[in-house]
């Protein structure tokens, strides 16, 4: 239900938002890669001849339908399931970019397959996520991604196609005459948030809502990151931390879809760093089998909050993307469980090596899941010489 209008200020956003990733211009003859589920050929169109305009090659790959999908994890034996096929690794050492189409025709078809064979499969295809992390840190690659909506979106958010539509129009600014002049104006704004954040010498965050009490312990040499570019939309802000100084019980009210499960009100318990317990009103199974994907799933890679001054996302959305920006009357905060990311390393991100990431404790794992809290909440950075400041209360970056 987005009109051609719509769509051609969503490429708008898109194509500000890779170049802002990259922190350069796209240049002539480079290669972007447009990955799109089919309800989103019609945006993958245009952004493929906004592409050529711009003497850029487009590589265009439609992802797997549900149906292949779940023909895939149902039927494939141990060498199909962990299969990478010729040429996938040598296209992601030489993409420039990579916009991806997120417009799924189902969110729970995989209910019924073992959360142990699709682990498997993440698992295999990481020496790609490598790849790709490594050029970024390298500056030689940006990312970015989206929404299109469509009907399963809906049903599973609660809404009409009509209603999530509108939310999605909303929280992207495709309403304003300039949507790019809205997301420059917010990236300026919250990238003083960034330097402020950046510039505390904080020992631990303590963050305490109804459900939760968790120290998050950031760690040296790190940096804020947040409204890059890499998501339409970006509101947070966040620190991938030292997965080691993660303590006490963080809990995420809202619900998620992952791998074709639903997953609801997750209880998880940390100690040394570790998940030592985890519970589920529904989906509990699911999570336990995810965070034994390796040995980083249950270690923390990423810390996350949101301003609600930004965020004009109010409403469940059934996608990770737009919920874990919710604003809403009280923000949100998320955590990830896995992998970290190398953009909040304050030097030089081509020189973190993956020793010097073990040392420094960013967390490595195939695993990339973030679960996200709306309850109100206050987070109290404890900084260095003993002092307390409250950095963030009720949905608003308060220092």
């Amino acid at each position: 239900m987005l009109t051609e209008k719509n769509l051609d200020k969503y490429a708008d956003v898109l194509l500000w938002g890779l170049a802002t990733a990259k922190k350069v211009s796209m240049k002539k003859n480079e290669v972007v890669l447009i990955q799109y589920e089919l309800p989103a050929l019609k945006l993958a169109e245009i952004l493929y001849g906004r592409l050529l305009e711009m003497g850029i090659h487009p590589v265009q790959r439609m992802v797997s339908t549900f149906g292949m999908e779940h023909s895939f994890y149902q039927k494939a034996n141990p060498k199909q399931l962990t299969f990478i096929a010729p040429g996938d690794k040598e296209l992601y050492k030489n993409i420039n970019g990579r916009i991806y189409l997120i417009a799924p025709q189902s969110l729970t078809h995989l209910k019924g397959i073992d959360p142990a064979r699709i682990g498997k499969a993440i698992v295999a295809r990481k020496p790609i996520k490598d790849i790709l992390d490594r050029r970024e840190e390298m500056r030689k690659y940006s990312w970015t991604l989206c929404i299109v909506p469509t009907e399963e979106l809906a049903r599973q958010a609660k809404m009409s196609l009509k209603q999530y539509t509108a939310q999605v129009i909303k929280g992207c600014y495709l309403d304003k005459d300039d949507p790019v002049a809205e997301w420059e104006k917010i990236h300026k704004e919250i990238t003083i948030i960034k330097k402020r954040l950046s510039s505390l010498p904080v020992k631990y965050f303590h963050m305490e809502s109804a459900g939760m009490d968790l120290r998050i312990t950031p760690g040296v040499m790190r940096k804020w990151a947040g409204v890059s570019g890499h998501n339409v939309p970006s509101f947070e802000v966040f620190v991938s931390p030292d997965w080691r100084g993660t303590e006490g019980v963080y809990f995420a009210n809202l619900p998620s879809f992952r791998s074709g499960n639903y997953i609801e009100d997750v209880r998880i318990t940390f100690a040394k760093g570790r998940a030592v317990k985890v519970e589920a009103k529904q989906g509990e199974e699911f999570v336990q089998k995810q965070l034994v994907m390796d040995p980083g799933a249950r270690q923390v890679g990423e810390f996350s909050l949101t301003d609600k001054r930004f965020s004009r996302i109010d409403r469940f959305m059934a996608e990770t993307l737009f919920d874990e920006n919710f604003g809403g009357k009280e923000g949100n905060c998320h955590i990830a469980l896995g992998s970290s990311y190398s953009d909040t390393y304050s030097g030089n991100p081509a020189q973190l090596t993956p020793a010097l990431k073990k040392k420094l404790g960013f967390n490595d794992s195939a695993l990339h899941w973030d679960l996200v809290n709306t309850e109100p909440k206050t987070v109290t950075a404890h900084l260095n010489n003993g002092k307390k400041v409250i950095i963030y209360d009720r949905g608003i970056f308060s220092f």
